[in-house]
């Protein structure tokens, strides 16, 4: 029991999550991994972690836990109600836990998944190079599964010393905002745009989306105006990459998310652009979106932008 977590309620859905797994698509593994990856690096940071390390991603409600040992942790994306013995917990600093210490995070207020990062690490072996849990195949993380009450996981070195340190909450996920529209998502139309009509694509970017109970780790299904094709929705299989906007014959679009399938035959009407998937992750049932087209050449540009912003706030923490 000791240096572990000891899980009394897992919520609705936890499970260990880091960057994800690649170069196995090609034999059908999805990459799995964190659904919001700036909200898991950002844990990491707070903690001392390296910052693809594992951590535990709460998906609506979050888990009840007791640190079996004294460490220190973080919590990041989401706004969940979290108690650390009964006392309020903020998210987005570090904070410290003593051996006996219960945390309990509550549902997510705003934003959909919350994570949460322990100073060392959580001691899981990787597979096929990664430590990200894929539920669909049953590997990684904690025996390939999401977590349940009584498991015990166990820590790597989390006598960590304390270090205090801050991150900035993202727009989106914080208590003060007064934006409570829908969120806009910009994408590179295509691969299949062609198999729309002009019709349909003038609906894919104007027409609002609302997201439906049925959205999950595999995609963020949505429901509003229908997009018309030319000749059916179907396709000779091909790739998917995640944020690929399939679009299948109910005229639905399905944004495909971390857990997706490799390939699929529907067509895709547009891919969401790398630095607005964490935007997605945190959406919830109920929830609005509407897409924008940009180039891309200008996707690249945000990309790279992107890229930038995390890799100086990995800098900001290594020299603080």
């Amino acid at each position: 029991m000791a240096d572990s977590i000891t899980v009394l309620a897992p919520g609705l859905l936890t499970t260990l999550q880091d960057a994800g797994r690649y170069g196995y698509q090609a034999s059908g593994f999805s990459p799995a991994g964190a659904m919001d990856y700036p909200a898991m690096r950002t844990a990491n940071l707070l903690v001392g972690n390296s910052p693809d390390m594992p951590v535990l991603e709460m998906t609506l409600a979050g888990l009840s836990c007791e640190f079996n040992c004294d460490c220190v942790f973080a919590m990041t994306g989401a706004r969940m109600d979290a108690k650390l013995n009964g006392r309020p917990c903020k998210r987005y600093r570090t904070q410290r836990a003593a051996e006996g210490d219960v945390l309990t995070v509550g549902s997510a207020l705003l934003g959909c998944r919350g994570y949460l990062a322990i100073g060392g690490g959580f001691d899981v072996s990787p597979v096929m190079g990664s430590c990200a849990t894929s539920l669909k195949f049953g590997l990684g993380g904690f025996d390939g599964k999401k977590l349940s009450a009584g498991d015990v996981l166990k820590l790597q070195t989390p006598g960590v010393p304390y270090r205090k340190r801050t991150a900035k909450v993202p727009w989106h996920l914080r208590k003060d905002r007064s934006y409570f529209g829908d969120i806009h998502i910009r994408c590179v139309l295509g691969p299949q745009e062609e198999a729309f009509t002009a019709e349909g694509l003038r609906t894919f970017l104007s027409a609002p989306y609302k997201v439906t109970p049925a959205s999950d780790r595999m995609g963020i299904k949505l429901e509003g105006a229908q997009i018309e094709a030319k000749d059916g929705y179907d396709i000779i299989s091909d790739g998917i990459a995640m944020g690929c906007v399939q679009v299948p014959a109910s005229g639905m679009p399905i944004v495909m998310m971390a857990d997706r399938q490799t390939t699929g035959g529907y067509t895709k009407i547009a891919t969401v652009i790398t630095p607005d998937l964490h935007h997605l992750a945190q959406l919830k049932p109920g929830d609005t979106v509407t897409f924008h087209a940009v180039s891309a050449d200008e996707a690249r540009k945000l990309y790279r932008a992107y890229i930038q912003k995390l890799r100086k706030e990995e800098y900001d923490f290594l020299r603080f």
